[in-house]
Parts: structure tokens; sequence; C-alpha cells
């Protein structure tokens, strides 16, 4: 059995082989970057987690912007008017498309767990039933609270 950045790196190169990819080292770094950090994050916050002087910004956009296409990455903007990307994999404990908290102060990205909408006094209107809501909360996260 192989080390953990082994076996990731192998996920990944299975991943991308399945939507009919190169599995390129700029690509699979990407992707262990995503995977190991497991949240949402900025195309400037992935490139801060790669090896200095290995990749381009222009090609890391590219790389981001072809594997959300491929639906192997979801791509957001929290309201915020900068893209996210979070990875699509098995190790995700949220597979589909849902919330998240955004520290208006650190910009620090978290996942929120499944939410319920439902409407205070009355039904929800018929044109809202069986919608697909998004919920972007927005506040202080704990780590700016104490400081």
């Amino acid at each position: 059995m192989g080390t953990p950045i082994e076996q990731v790196r192998d996920e990944v190169k299975t991943l991308l082989r399945e939507r009919g990819l190169r599995a390129t080292a700029a690509r699979i770094g990407v992707l262990e970057v995503l995977h190991e950090e497991r949240l949402p994050m900025t195309h400037e916050k992935v490139m801060e987690h790669l090896p200095e002087g290995v990749h381009d910004k222009a090609s890391v956009w590219r790389i981001l912007s072809d594997l959300a296409d491929s639906g192997l990455l979801r791509r957001m903007d929290l309201g915020d008017r900068v893209w996210r990307y979070e990875l699509i994999d098995s190790c995700r404990a949220v597979t589909d498309d849902h919330s998240h908290f955004l520290c208006v102060d650190c910009g620090a990205v978290s996942c929120l767990p499944p939410l319920e909408i439902r409407a205070r006094h009355g039904e929800l209107p018929k044109a809202l039933l069986g919608a697909q809501f998004q919920v972007r909360a927005t506040g202080t996260c704990s780590n700016c609270l104490s400081d």
C-alpha cells in the first residue's frame, strides 16, 4: 500500500481519465491541492499551495476552468465577485451543490451542512416547490472574532 499522497495522486489520475482528460502533472498538482484543502479555493489560494515557480498563473486559470467544465470541480461566486473552486470527489461528505459561509473579514470559506428551507408562516409558494436553493451566509468567522 502506498503513501497517502500516492493514493491521492492515483485517485485524481483516475478522476481525470474518467472524464477523458490527460493526467498531466499540472492538473494532478491542482487536484491534489483541492483534495487536501477540502474547501473551496480561489485561484490565488491554489497558487499559494503549488510549488513555487512550477506553474504559471495563466496555466492554472486554464486548468481550473477546464476541470470545472469537465465536472470535476464546482465553480462558485459567493457574492464577492471572486471565483472559487471545489473538488467533487468520493471523499466529500456533501457531493451536490451546497451552501457556504463567507467570512467578510478574512475571506475564509467553509462548507455548510445540508439546510432545510421553509416558510416561517404558511407554505412556500408553489413556484418554489422543487426549486434548488443555494444559500450564501456571510459574517465574521470564529478566528476573526477571537482576534
